[in-house]
């Protein structure tokens, strides 16, 4: 991510909500109408540093270039498919989320999208920001050196990647593959795509029953 900054590529920007909140104490967070547990982020203040970013009242209309994403466990999982949907937008504000949950308020005003990183809780919504930052930004043209690299990872076919090798050819009673040292590319390229299956079988089936 850094090294994509330096080319001009992309550039990030953090937001410090508590610069929005009115009150000396720069209060965020208040609790929830009707009771219950733990502490709500305050719609006012997120909308007020929502819109230092966009300029706008309320999310625009479909299609725009601008998306404004809120890590929730409450959205779709992010997955490699939707990580490459969204490296066509021009802007992605990540809203990261805290506490107990956030206004729902604020959620139908401004957020397009709410997205999860897995089926656990976490603190915040920092690290899932930065998971899909990182994994949106490796997709743009001319951050990663060799583009092969985008087109043979893992899960990029919904297959895991198959096992690979480097010198020494013998290592602790480990050989390297015979095909890999043949030299016949085609025979190559069936073995790797022959591990591409076995191994997406043995070690995540659930992607092949996709």
């Amino acid at each position: 991510m850094g090294k994509a900054a330096q080319k001009g590529i992309v550039s990030f920007h953090a937001t410090q909500i508590r610069d929005f909140a009115a009150d000396r104490h720069h209060t965020v967070d208040d609790t929830p109408y009707g009771g219950g547990e733990g502490m709500l982020m305050k719609a006012d203040v997120l909308h007020a540093a929502w819109k230092s970013i966009t300029g706008l009242e309320k999310k625009p209309e479909k299609g725009a270039k601008t998306l404004t994403i809120m890590t929730s466990p409450q959205g779709p999982r992010f997955d490699q498919g939707m990580a490459k949907e969204l490296a066509g937008y021009e802007k992605i504000i990540f809203v990261c989320g805290h506490y107990e949950g956030v206004d729902e308020r604020f959620i139908e005003l401004c957020v397009d999208r709410e997205v999860s990183i897995g089926d656990y809780v976490l603190t915040g919504g920092e690290l899932p920001a930065l998971v899909m930052a990182d994994t949106i930004t490796r997709l743009l043209p001319g951050v990663v050196g060799n583009d092969r690299s985008l087109t043979e990872d893992s899960l990029e076919n919904g297959l895991l990647k198959y096992p690979q090798y480097t010198r020494p050819r013998d290592f602790e009673g480990l050989s390297v593959p015979d095909v890999l040292l043949s030299g016949d590319h085609k025979a190559i390229a069936l073995w790797r795509k022959q591990q591409m299956r076995d191994r997406t079988a043995s070690k995540r089936p659930d992607l092949l029953k996709k």
